[in-house]
Order: C-alpha cells, then sequence, then structure tokens
C-alpha cells in the first residue's frame, strides 16, 4: 500500500507543478515533512542502508557537523555566502552533469588513415604473403 501511496502523491506534485519534476521533488520532501506516511513509504526500501550508516558512524565516535568549514580563501571571496547556495541550487535543479556525459572538449572528426598508415599495412600483407608460397 504504501508503494502506490507514494506514487500517487508523485503524480499529484507533477500535476501540482504542471510536470517541473525539479519542484515536484521540493513538493514531495515538503508533504513528507508533514505526513508520516509518505516518509515511512519513501524511506522503507532505503531503511537497512540508513540505519547500517548511522551505526557505522555512531561506533565511530563520529557526529554530524553542525557547520561545515569553508577554506578562508573561499570564504574571504565569498562575503555574502551565495557560493554554497550556488551549488545547492546547481544540485537541486539537476542541471548537473552525469558521469561519463561531461563534454570532454571539442568533438574530433573521424579522419581517414594516413598514407604511411596505409603504407605499413601493405608491407605487412605483402610480407605475410612472401611466405605462402
Amino acid at each position: 500500500m504504501s508503494r502506490e501511496y507514494v506514487e500517487t502523491k508523485i503524480k499529484e506534485a507533477l500535476k501540482l507543478t504542471k510536470g517541473n519534476a525539479t519542484q515536484a521533488r521540493q513538493q514531495l520532501i515538503a508533504w513528507a515533512m508533514e505526513d508520516v506516511k509518505l516518509l515511512q513509504g519513501l524511506v522503507k526500501p532505503h531503511m537497512t542502508g540508513i540505519v547500517a550508516h548511522a551505526f557505522s558512524r555512531t561506533m565511530r565516535g563520529e557526529n554530524e557537523p553542525e557547520h561545515i568549514a569553508v577554506p578562508a580563501d573561499l570564504a574571504k571571496n565569498d562575503k555574502d555566502g551565495s557560493f554554497g547556495m550556488d551549488i545547492l541550487k546547481t544540485i537541486a535543479n539537476g542541471d548537473t552533469a552525469q558521469f561519463g556525459m561531461e563534454n570532454a572538449g571539442r568533438p574530433v572528426g573521424k579522419r581517414g588513415a594516413s598514407d604511411q598508415h596505409i603504407d605499413a599495412i601493405r608491407r605487412m600483407v605483402n610480407k605475410g604473403n612472401a611466405g605462402d608460397s
């Protein structure tokens, strides 16, 4: 039942946001903070990993950082704190490059074999035919 409920709420969020997946995800998160049934439906498939992470972190004596330290040279250039927000907005919008799909530079056109390469192949072929006789 919880799976169907989650799917219904996702469809409802998509309809409410006119198909905007980013806004629909944000809406679903907001609803999940108020709707325990929705939150449980979303978290249930990942519960084992969440619990394992919490246990290992606790056993190592690690705490969640309350404030992440920003390097001094970055902090002095980011007086209004917009750098971190820009990163979060980029991640939240889903406009980040997918692994292996990044633009690695100017596309290389298909080139033909050089005369030197063709001559080398011909020499190998001729050398192989000479041994057959």
